[in-house]
């Protein structure tokens, strides 16, 4: 498969959902969906996988279960890769992710500990630094309003420890490259700028090694 980018019916698509997220709109515009929103994403991944490994598009269906916001569709199309990074595509355009966005106990245990230690903590703030003179920005998700128990306010690396998870993040506005293969070579650029991050939570984080829920 080709990757050629999205066109505008994309984006159209998903202004329509964000101003009618209903089961009817669903309906009528599904095989608008399938070919200008997942096919593109099926083309973009398959071009990827040598590189970054596999992908996995994520279901159009939110999960309203526990939500009081019961709207049922997502109002973007996204997608992981197996070496890590996410992708998503909605009216507001292109975004990518990569890191850890939400850290399991024993994993945020083990971040909390790296990032204290002071060789390992100092490797993490160059390793930051790297990724943000790229292009991308690195954020902490859910950080605390006060110090982690057991950590002194006044820790040099105290915002790093408050975080629950730490990504790297990179928006773009609709544009005419979105529309082209460019887009492919945007992604794959943060991808490639973004694994610095990747790299050290790997290396001192790793995956969770609790039961699943």
């Amino acid at each position: 498969m080709t990757f050629h980018g999205w066109q505008p019916e994309a984006l159209d698509f998903y202004q329509g959902l964000e101003a009618d997220n209903s089961k009817s709109y669903w309906a009528a515009r599904k095989a608008l969906y399938e070919e200008a929103v997942h096919a593109p994403m099926a083309e973009l991944l398959d071009r990827l996988e040598d590189e970054f490994g596999p992908g996995k598009i994520f279901r159009p269906n939110r999960d309203v279960r526990f939500s009081a916001d019961k709207s049922p569709y997502k109002t973007h199309i996204g997608a992981f890769l197996e070496a890590g990074g996410y992708v998503q595509l909605s009216a507001d355009g292109l975004a990518c992710g990569n890191g850890m966005y939400q850290l399991a106990a024993d994993q945020l245990s083990r971040y909390r500990a790296a990032v204290a230690e002071d060789l390992s903590g100092a490797e993490l703030e160059r390793v930051i630094a790297r990724v943000r003179k790229a292009g991308p920005t690195v954020v902490g998700r859910d950080p605390l309003k006060t110090a982690p128990r057991g950590v002194a306010k006044d820790h040099p690396r105290i915002e790093l420890l408050r975080n629950k998870g730490l990504i790297a993040w990179q928006e773009w506005e609709p544009a005419d490259w979105l529309g082209s293969p460019a887009a492919a070579d945007r992604i794959t650029a943060f991808l490639r700028a973004s694994q610095p991050l990747k790299d050290w939570l790997d290396g001192h984080v790793g995956p969770s090694e609790l039961p699943p829920r």
